[in-house]
């Protein structure tokens, strides 16, 4: 695909301006596909990739975060960074709170997000939009913050009174986690997806082949992909999953799986 190709081509500009110039920088944010690109491109370039910011002394040249605002980000960016820098000090994200001043009305993801495309917002500009009963934490790149700030007045027709603040200022509602303990004749990716959220082995095959399921972040095409303990799986339009724990067998001779759902 087009776009596949120019979002490789933006990623590998970015992290040679890091490594050539020494200085930080950052894409825009990245949905599931495109952060699978993403972190497919870094592991045959060889360029380490982090999902959290490093602590210690021995830091690599130039490392590669994936940094979306909260530990559970949907979308994130690719931060680039020289060994001098770090992430508190280079954070490009900021947080719109957009909270309701008028109505009863509940607004959604899809209400938040819609009213800020009709903007000329382009998608990339924007990360999760955590929602909650009085309003939503929006985050986004810092460049466009004045931007929303001065032009941003309602989702739908409810009005919105709106504030910045920084990122460790942000709300995040706690996740509903349920933990189940079930039996898969193995560990094969399609298996595993069925037992996770509920569907037939057929169907979770299908969505695999159909490039809605990811591993650990990266895109999997294949149904007999063998899942690990440990592995955090995804579903688009499903919701995620980790595999906690792998068992001992039953007495038909099945694999016993605890997987926490969230």
């Amino acid at each position: 695909m087009k776009e596949d190709h120019f979002l490789l081509g933006q990623i590998e500009d970015k992290i040679t301006q890091c490594e050539n110039k020494y200085i930080a920088t950052h894409t825009g944010f990245l949905d599931s596909h495109q952060q699978s690109l993403a972190r497919i491109y870094c592991r045959k370039a060889h360029i380490p990739t982090f999902d959290a910011e490093l602590q210690g002394d021995a830091l690599p040249p130039t490392r590669s975060i994936f940094y979306g605002g909260h530990e559970e980000a949907e979308r994130v960016i690719l931060i680039n960074l020289p060994d001098y820098a770090v992430l508190e000090d280079y954070d490009p994200l900021t947080v719109i709170r957009a909270v309701k001043t008028d109505g009863s009305r509940e607004l959604t993801h899809r209400d938040y997000l819609g009213s800020l495309v009709a903007l000329g917002i382009k998608r990339e500009l924007l990360g999760d939009i955590l929602v909650r009963e009085d309003g939503a934490d929006i985050i986004v790149l810092t460049d466009i913050a004045d931007f929303i700030l001065m032009n941003y007045y309602k989702a739908g027709r409810t009005n919105l009174s709106l504030s910045q603040h920084p990122v460790r200022e942000l709300i995040v509602p706690p996740l509903k986690r349920t933990t189940m303990t079930d039996t898969v004749a193995s560990l094969r990716l399609d298996s595993v997806m069925a037992s996770a959220f509920g569907l037939s082995r057929g169907k979770a095959a299908e969505a695999i082949g159909r490039g809605l399921v990811f591993v650990n972040h990266v895109e999997v095409i294949k149904p007999d992909f063998q899942v690990s303990e440990g592995d955090k799986l995804t579903m688009r339009g499903k919701g995620k999953a980790c595999l906690i724990e792998v068992g001992g067998r039953s007495r038909k001779d099945r694999q016993y799986i605890t997987i926490e759902r969230y």
